[in-house]
């Protein structure tokens, strides 16, 4: 449905003007096919809630130019955003990636019964989510290293945490296991309704980011 809306679009536009798709997934490259000007069509994929989340992730691809591109990226600051560049696209950018491989092994220590969902949720918004929510990743492990650094961790920790690399789970998402976790997130969350719980965290939200920018 994309690709017709975009080429139709674009016939009527500027070749000046940047055509930006917020697809939270799709390849730039296969949504600009048949385009007029391809070169100014770029994902430009906000994070929920939009409103509120400051990321965009913004992908040229092969097809778009290092113009729109920054051009796209000068918009989204323009507006208040946090902006990031992928250098190339892959499907489902990089953020839902992120999330879809920490779910998977989510899923996996609830099929295992490891944890429940509840505890496992709990891992991550009592924990390591809370430190994700002031630096990323790599800088998270950065401090991890003392002293030394990413580098130090590189030496000391890196041989650890691969190694639990080799028993990461790739889960089957039978629909007796879909069922276990559709009841486990019922139970953690007392069976509020949806908008009750998106308000909660909306507020939460608020809080948080108003916290990071003092």
């Amino acid at each position: 449905m994309k690709q017709p809306l975009l080429r139709a679009i674009s016939v009527v536009l500027p070749e000046d003007v940047l055509i930006l798709c917020s697809s939270s997934g799709l390849l730039v490259s296969r949504l600009s096919e048949g385009c007029t000007h391809p070169g100014r069509v770029v994902i430009g994929h906000p994070f929920n809630p939009p409103h509120l989340i400051p990321l965009v992730e913004v992908v040229g691809g092969g097809t778009a130019s290092a113009e729109a591109v920054q051009a796209a990226v000068g918009f989204y600051r323009g507006i208040g955003k946090h902006p990031i560049v992928l250098n190339k696209e892959v499907p489902g950018h990089l953020a839902n990636r992120l999330q879809a491989a920490l779910w998977r092994e989510a899923v996996h220590m609830v099929a295992e019964g490891v944890a429940s969902v509840a505890d496992v949720d709990a891992a991550i918004a009592q924990g390591p989510g809370l430190r994700w929510a002031l630096m990323g990743p790599h800088a998270t492990f950065h401090l991890a290293g003392g002293e030394g650094g990413y580098e130090h961790f590189m030496h000391h920790l890196m041989p650890a945490v691969t190694s639990w690399w080799e028993s990461l789970g790739n889960p089957v998402l039978t629909p007796e296991l879909q069922r276990a976790l559709i009841e486990g997130v019922a139970q953690e969350t007392g069976g509020r309704p949806i908008p009750a719980l998106a308000a909660e965290r909306d507020a939460a939200l608020v809080r948080l980011l108003a916290a990071k920018a003092g």
